[in-house]
This record gives C-alpha cells, structure tokens and sequence, in this order.
C-alpha cells in the first residue's frame, strides 16, 4: 500500500503544501510582528516626544531633578508604563516607582527620547526600561501565530481531499490498463480500455488499445498465414499425389506427358517455398543488397523484353516511357528487376485482351518514381488497402489463373522498402492499376548491405 501511486501522489503533494505553508507562515508571522513592533515604536516616539517636552519644561520651571518626580508620577499614571529620567552621565534621578533612583542605567537600555531645557540637553528618558512587551502586544503576535497555523491546518486538509480527487483521476485510468495489460498478457487480445481525457493519461489508454489492435491484427495475419500455406501447398501436393496414385493404378501412362505434369506442379511448389523463405529472410532482415549505379532505362527494357512474348500471346500493348537520359539508380539490380517482374505480372494477369501496360519513370524530387499502369480490372476499394499483405488475393477462391499466392507485392513492398523507397498503388474497379515506387539517385556509393 505504501508503494502505490496514489499513496505517493498524496504524501508529494501534502508535503509540498506543508513546506509552503510553513515557508509562507513564517516569513508572515516574522514580517507582521515586526511591523506591528514598529508601528508601535512610531506611534510611542510621537507620545514619547510630548512627554520628553513637558518633562523638559518642567525641570526648566524647578532647576531640579527632585522637583520633577512628581510629573514624572503623573505621566506613568496617563501612559500606563514606568517612566525613568537619567542625567547625561547615565544616574537615574527620577523613577515613577522611586525605585531606581540613584543608580546607573542598564547598558541595553534604550533611550525614549532627550530632555531639553532651554535648547539644552539635560537628560534621557526611558518607557518602561529592560521590560517584555506589553501583554496586549504579545497576545496580538500570538493570534496571528494561531491564524497562521490554523490556515496551514485548513490548506493541508483542502490539499489532502483535492490530491484524492485527482489521484482517482490519474490512478483509475492507470489501473485499467494495468488490468488490460494483465488480461492481454493471459492471451485476451480483445480487451480496450475507456479514453477518459485528452491529456497524458488519455493519450497512454489511446496508444494501448493501438498496441492492442496491432497485436490482434498481427495474430490474425499470423493465423492467416498458418492456413495459407497450408492452402497453398495442399493443391500442388494434392495433385502431385493424384497424378502418382494414377499412375500407380495403371491408370495413366508414364509417359512424358505426366513427367511434364509432375514437373509443373514441383515447380509451383519450388516457387512457393523460395518466395517463402525470401520473405521470412527479408522480414528477419536478412538478405543482402548488392547496391551498385544502375541505368534504369536498361533495367526497364530487360524486364519488358522478358515479358513481352507473354503480353503478345494475350493480345496486350506493352510499352515503356523511359528518358534515356535519366539519371543512374543507386539500386540492386536483381532486387529491383525483381520487383518489376512481380509487378508486369500481376498487369499482365488483369488486363484482359486489347488492353495496354505502361512502365514509365521520372525524377520525383529527391528520388525517381517508376509506374507500372495498366487498363486492366482494377481493384475495389476494400481489397486496395491490403494488395501488398501477405497472402492477400482480392480472388477469394485462389484460382491459378487470377494469380499466385498472394506473395509478390508483399516481398516487392520489402525490396523497395529495403532501398530507402517507397510503393504505393492508385486504382478502381474498371479502371486498372497503376503502382509506383521510387528508388534514390545514384549520389552515393553504398557497401553491400543486410536488411
């Protein structure tokens, strides 16, 4: 209990109140008892003056000190305070309480003020000397004294409720995402905690249900995954296995035609494992960019010229806008002919006859931008956000002739990713696609590198 926030924030916050109060009340109490001393100092110099005056005139009436003691009686009567009179060598010579006469003043007594006679000097006079403050004095610096710590007392007591108030503001909102986080870390990665406030507090509930939604999006792509391979390999190993049974059975010959069968479906199945492990080592960063300056319209013209026999078989336009002055890449030629293969691919399986595919490139700002555009299906708005997924195939029934299995643009996001680029896709139903990604200039010269 000692150790919980809420105990913390209380025990900070009163202790700083206590301090300040403390620091506030006593300078407070020091700087009013002062004043008021001096207030009282001012005001005693103003009757001290008029009794110095009317002291002095009556020595100056008798000429001697033993004929003044009686005004000096009558003016401790009016003031309520001891009056003594001293000569200028310091023997007291008048005592309203007769008391001191003749003797020497106290060397810490302070004069109240000179007696004069004719302009002269005579003597000093003394209120009350080597005395306490008044009681009416000492009660009035006490009162403020109490105040002031009646004041600490009632701001400690108002800091105690309002830290409880907010410590339930600041530790409520704490204590759900302790409790999510305790629930996710068992396996429930459905569980959100309520955004109470805009503040700090508010912004760590909005960045944990994020966490939350990333980690169940990725445990559901990992799922998906799961059963996608699964998918991908179960038809190619299904028809290897019919095509071996029947020839088993005599059923069919085996001749080269079934070799050819066999050889097309262990094909598939070698594909599927490498862009597998091709996209597990770029995932894990672990292939290895050999970057070189690399003329671009060079690379364009090998991955059309490679698919150009495919568009004309299907009655597609291939054609490519490429200055011939474009400025070197600083690339990995293979990756990113790679990437280019995966894209005229992809055009040339949704473009239907008569269609046209273009590669085009240009400079775009400090990197330039190659387009792949096609006038082929399109993609609807609910698949555009998920074409470079893994396994991710707008055709829900995965046949061969609308495409692989899902894994080219994926591993094609990476490679361009890979180079400091990026790849984007602009597209509607009926109105083909056009991918774009950008690689940097050769300005530099870079080592081979893993990513």
């Amino acid at each position: 209990m000692g150790h919980s926030l809420r105990v913390r924030l209380l025990g900070a916050i009163l202790l700083a109140v206590l301090i300040a109060v403390g620091v506030t009340g006593l300078v407070a109490s020091q700087r009013t008892a002062g004043e008021f001393q001096r207030y009282v100092a001012d005001r005693g110099d103003m009757r001290y003056r008029r009794f110095a005056m009317f002291l002095g005139r009556a020595y100056e009436h008798a000429q001697r000190w033993e004929d003044v003691q009686a005004e000096v009686e009558r003016v401790a009567q009016m003031s309520g305070q001891r009056v003594v009179i001293a000569r200028a060598d310091g023997q007291i010579v008048n005592d309203s309480e007769r008391a001191l006469i003749g003797r020497a003043v106290g060397a810490s007594w302070q004069p109240a003020a000179i007696l004069t006679a004719r302009g002269n000097p005579v003597g000093y006079l003394y209120i009350d000397p080597n005395t306490e403050p008044s009681a009416a004095d000492a009660a009035f610096v006490t009162a403020i004294n109490r105040s002031v710590i009646l004041g600490a007392l009632v701001a400690s007591a108002a800091a105690v409720l309002a830290t409880l108030a907010l410590s339930d503001r600041i530790v409520r909102p704490i204590a759900h995402v302790t409790q999510a986080a305790e629930r996710m870390a068992k396996g429930d990665l459905t569980v959100r905690v309520p955004v109470e406030s805009a503040d700090e507090v508010g912004h760590l509930a909005r960045a944990f249900n994020a966490m939350a939604d990333s980690l169940a999006q990725q445990e559901q792509l990992r799922r998906n995954m799961v059963g996608d391979v699964a998918h991908e390999l179960r038809t190619p190993l299904t028809n290897l296995r019919g095509y071996l049974e029947a020839a088993r059975d005599g059923l069919l010959p085996t001749d080269a035609a079934l070799v050819n069968n066999l050889y097309e479906e262990t094909m598939l199945l070698s594909r599927l494992v490498a862009d597998l492990q091709e996209l597990a080592q770029a995932e894990a960063g672990q292939l290895t960019l050999v970057r070189q300056p690399t003329a671009l319209p060079v690379l364009i013209g090998q991955a059309v010229a490679a698919f150009q026999p495919q568009a004309e078989a299907k009655g597609l336009t291939l054609r490519q806008d490429v200055p011939a002055d474009l400025p070197p890449v600083d690339v990995d030629p293979e990756r990113i002919g790679q990437v280019l293969r995966n894209l005229l691919s992809n055009a040339i399986a949704h473009t239907l006859a008569g269609g046209d595919i273009t590669i085009s490139a240009a400079p775009a700002g400090r990197f330039v931008a190659i387009t792949v555009r096609d006038t082929g299906t399109g993609i609807g708005p609910a698949d555009l956000p998920h074409v470079f997924d893994r396994f991710y195939r707008a055709d829900k029934s995965r046949a061969r002739q609308t495409g692989g299995a899902g894994l080219g643009l994926a591993i094609a996001k990476y490679l361009v990713e890979a180079h400091g680029g990026t790849i984007s896709v602009e597209s509607a139903p009926g109105q083909g696609a056009a991918f774009t990604f950008t690689v940097p200039p050769a300005t530099e010269t870079y080592p081979p590198a893993r990513y």
